[in-house]
């Protein structure tokens, strides 16, 4: 992405991830809304779906990040409900670009959330363009977003999670943005717990130093009866298994039905 970054020329950036879409006329509507903002560093977003295969059946679920917001409202939104924008959605100028500097080369998981974030925190403000729209492609076990046990993306979330709590604090530091914090430290606790213990007792202590404490993490009830019989980390591998494989189940029949609707649509479709 860096080497992208150093050859690209235009006044504004679109990221675009592989095996996601856009709107044929997605940044258009981000231009159009352009004369109400006259700051170059005005931060422009969109509205953003899931699908598997077929983007006709995408999913759009607003959020409370789908608004014009400043920088701190943002990411107290953000770290305190444990929501996302995708990558794809954001228009960004060149002076903003520049402003947030390159992406962290460190980060293997969470490098888009640590980079938004800082051409967040860079901002003058978000610009909500609703008609703007991207599509964010699902996808399973092969998914940089899935963790696992994989100590390089465990690793570097924890780095992510440090990075992003600095930034909120360098912000506002003020109780309502630690307790954002600290909802954010709970919310991913699970993912360390209980193969680095060394990390759980970092988050900890993050969250002693924030004012409060973590509570040990639960699994879901439906893993119970596993819990009880085959301990804590073969309850904790199903709960992350499951519903990966739930998922894989309708991915294969979505590729079927897309399949089936690409034989009968006309050959200039557009998204």
């Amino acid at each position: 992405r860096n080497n992208a970054l150093s050859i690209s020329q235009g006044d504004y950036i679109q990221w675009l991830d592989a095996d996601d879409l856009l709107a044929r006329d997605k940044i258009e509507q981000q231009i159009k809304v352009l004369h109400e903002c006259p700051s170059k560093r005005t931060l422009l977003s969109g509205a953003w779906g899931r699908f598997i295969h077929r983007v006709s059946k995408a999913e759009f679920l607003p959020t409370a990040l789908w608004g014009d917001l400043s920088p701190v409202e943002w990411l107290l939104r953000k770290l305190g409900q444990n929501l996302q924008m995708q990558t794809d959605n954001w228009l960004i100028s060149r002076e903003l670009t520049e402003a947030a500097g390159p992406w962290d080369a460190r980060l293997w998981r969470d490098n888009d959330g640590e980079y938004l974030c800082r051409v967040i925190i860079a901002s003058d403000g978000i610009k909500f363009v609703p008609d703007a729209k991207s599509y964010y492609r699902i996808s399973g076990f092969n998914s940089v977003s899935y963790i696992g046990r994989s100590n390089k993306k465990l690793e570097s979330l924890f780095l992510s999670m440090q990075l992003h709590i600095g930034y909120l604090r360098g912000l506002e530091d003020s109780e309502r943005t630690r307790a954002a914090c600290l909802k954010y430290l709970q919310t991913w606790l699970i993912d360390f717990y209980p193969y680095r213990l060394d990390i759980v007792r970092q988050l900890k202590q993050i969250a002693s130093e924030l004012g409060g404490e973590l509570e040990e993490p639960r699994l879901s009830w439906k893993y119970g009866w596993i819990l009880k019989l085959f301990g804590w980390t073969l309850a904790k591998e199903a709960q992350l298994v499951m519903p990966y494989l739930r998922k894989t189940l309708v991915m294969s029949w979505d590729k079927a039905l897309f399949r089936l609707e690409k034989r009968k649509r006309p050959h200039n479709h557009e998204v």
